[in-house]
């Protein structure tokens, strides 16, 4: 007589594949409405807009004050905004480089000196693309970018992507799983990439 440890319960597999399938779909979102809109209040407008994002690394100088104060260099945090000496948290994503040079001003004039010049750097911005592609690797953002364009730019993909399963990664932690060969053939929408963002091409299952 077989044991009961080893009986097969067909039915009992039907239960545990949709339970499955809801503990990997939050891997990651095959909602286009989602994909296509932007990340966030972060990113207002129009995206070739040179507006701060989350993520871009920015320099602040303040120049015209009796002392010498280092340049202050900082990555823009994820709830968008900087920290800086007296005034502390400074809100930046969505503020263009003007914008946040006169918000440092007010904070800092008259409260904590009667004059100061403020100048905002803003680094190269920046997006990923890695995975089985031709030239993985960071890419320079310099305006609207698809998630299409952007593997194209990176040297296309290899002879072993997976066109069906990329991965798409906002930089506030948004993940997107899409289907290239959909999006190339028209019937599915080409998202927009921000800077911060990471494309990730998987590798076929032979």
């Amino acid at each position: 007589m077989k044991s009961k440890m080893f009986r097969f319960y067909p039915h009992r597999q039907l239960l545990i594949l949709p339970l499955l399938a809801i503990l990997f779909s939050g891997c990651a979102s095959t909602d286009n409405t989602a994909v296509m809109a932007p990340p966030s209040a972060n990113y207002p407008g129009d995206p070739a807009v040179a507006r701060l994002h989350v993520g871009d690394t920015i320099t602040v100088l303040l120049d015209g004050l009796p002392e010498i104060i280092a340049p202050h260099e900082e990555s823009i945090k994820e709830d968008g905004t900087i920290n800086l000496d007296l005034i502390g948290r400074v809100k930046a994503a969505g503020q263009t480089a003007g914008e946040l040079q006169e918000a440092i001003h007010n904070l800092y004039v008259p409260n904590h000196y009667t004059h100061v010049t403020v100048t905002v750097k803003t680094g190269d911005r920046v997006f990923y693309v890695r995975g089985e592609i031709k030239s993985p690797g960071r890419q320079i953002y310099v305006g609207q970018i698809t998630v299409t364009k952007a593997i194209t730019s990176a040297g296309d993909f290899t002879d072993f992507a997976n066109r069906k399963k990329v991965i798409l990664t906002r930089a506030n932690g948004q993940r997107f799983k899409l289907n290239c060969n959909t999006i190339l053939d028209g019937e599915a929408p080409d998202p927009q990439v921000y800077p911060g963002d990471q494309i990730e091409v998987t590798r076929r299952a032979f």
